[in-house]
């Protein structure tokens, strides 16, 4: 109402005055009409916020939290989220997620900075798509059909990789080139960016060779049919059963939190027991450890395995958190794998050493549960800067267990 009063005195004023006036009526119309249009390409819903709690009395990064889409509500489709610190009112980077590979997205993925003991509440937003994906994110997999068939996959600390059907026919027909094994690779990258297709590239259309060091890392780790970094086996009595290489793949997602996807293999025999196996494997941004979520049928055990390389290395198993470590002498380095089993899924472990060439691996034991199971294996380059010492990638895989079994808490304010 005072401002309608205030107008209107202004107004009978004479007329240069009210000239005046007009103008300045007509420009605050017209930035009115612009902050009024650009709210509409965003919209805050004051209704959500997105609480999370750290109960743990450390301070938590990297850590993925994971949200029910349907909570959220999006009224339309090609709406994107938009998640800003509640105090800070800066933006947070996420990602939405199909989490089944059904086309439908399932969840929304976010990494908030936890203060130990502490709390963060999140305004959820909402503006329509104006993205685009013309860059490689850093969580990022393909399928490899240039090389072979290899599926890889990496983040802004680690890559893996593992071999297709086409790589498995070479081996078996005797051509030069090919690959029998289900176990996991490891490349041991020491540069944040991207480097699958990089280094892809420099092995295949150059004269340099993804197995030198050019300052960015190598793939100097070997696998043959060990487990690798993470691949499983079936025992019967005293011997290790395998699969062979994955038969097809579908990726699932790829972004700035986390890439996904799902490996199927051919039915395979552990004497006489014929098991069926497929992987659902994960890698989120900022972790060293892949999740390996793996249905089986046939078998109510499985054992998830890290390969021993030359046996010279040291072992440490801590079964009340759920988690094994071997750390090795590497070329000109050290090298550290491990595995994390949640929920109390580890029930046993076998440092399992033979001297048929590539079957010694560290192996951890696991129940299936509903013909699932579920672990993190990965490994740490003493060379990437990463990790200085066996003691300190031993901190990294116990504080990784600890924070499996004290998730951060998410609630709806």
């Amino acid at each position: 109402m005072w401002m309608e009063e205030y107008w209107q005195r202004l107004e009978s004023l004479p007329m240069k005055i009210n000239f005046f006036v007009m103008k300045k009526r007509n420009l605050n119309v017209a930035i009115c009409t612009l902050i009024f249009l650009l709210s509409c390409g965003e919209k805050v819903e004051n209704n959500k916020q997105i609480v999370v709690k750290n109960s743990m009395d450390f301070e938590r990064a990297f850590e993925t939290v994971s949200v029910d889409l349907s909570l959220l509500e999006l009224s339309d489709a090609m709406e994107d989220i938009i998640l800003k610190d509640a105090q800070t009112k800066q933006e947070v980077v996420s990602q939405q997620i199909d989490f089944d590979g059904d086309g439908e997205m399932d969840e929304l993925l976010f990494q908030p900075e936890m203060p130990a003991n502490g709390e963060k509440i999140f305004e959820v937003h909402f503006a329509k798509s104006s993205k685009s994906r013309d860059t490689v994110s850093a969580c990022y997999s393909r399928f490899v059909p240039e090389r072979t068939d290899d599926y890889a996959w990496e983040n802004n600390r680690v890559a893996f990789r593992t071999y297709g059907p086409t790589a498995q026919k070479m081996k078996e027909d005797g051509v030069k080139g090919g690959t029998l094994s289900s176990g996991i690779d490891a490349w041991l990258k020491r540069v944040a960016y991207p480097i699958i297709n990089k280094w892809y590239r420099k092995e295949l259309e150059t004269d340099g060779s993804y197995h030198k060091d050019d300052g960015e890392g190598l793939d100097n780790f070997h696998v043959g049919i060990s487990r690798g970094v993470g691949g499983i086996a079936k025992k019967v009595d005293t011997t290790y059963f395998i699969s062979k290489n994955f038969t097809s793949w579908k990726t699932l997602a790829t972004g700035p939190i986390r890439t996904s996807f799902i490996l199927a293999y051919a039915n395979w025999d552990a004497a006489g027991n014929i098991i069926s196996e497929e992987k659902k494997i994960s890698l989120d941004y900022g972790s060293n450890l892949s999740k390996f979520e793996i249905s089986v049928k046939g078998t109510d055990t499985i054992s998830a395995g890290l390969t021993l390389h030359e046996k010279d290395g040291k072992i440490v198993v801590n079964q009340e958190l759920g988690w094994v470590s071997y750390w090795q002498p590497h070329k000109d380095s050290e090298l550290g794998t491990g595995i994390v089993v949640p929920e109390n899924g580890m029930i046993g472990h076998d440092h399992f050493v033979t001297d048929r060439k590539d079957e010694s691996n560290l192996f951890v034991h696991l129940k299936t549960k509903n013909d699932k199971a579920t672990y993190y294996a990965g490994f740490g380059w003493k060379k990437s800067g990463q990790f200085k010492s066996k003691e300190e990638w031993d901190a990294y895989l116990n504080r990784y267990a600890q924070s499996l079994k004290n998730p951060l808490v998410v609630e709806f304010k």
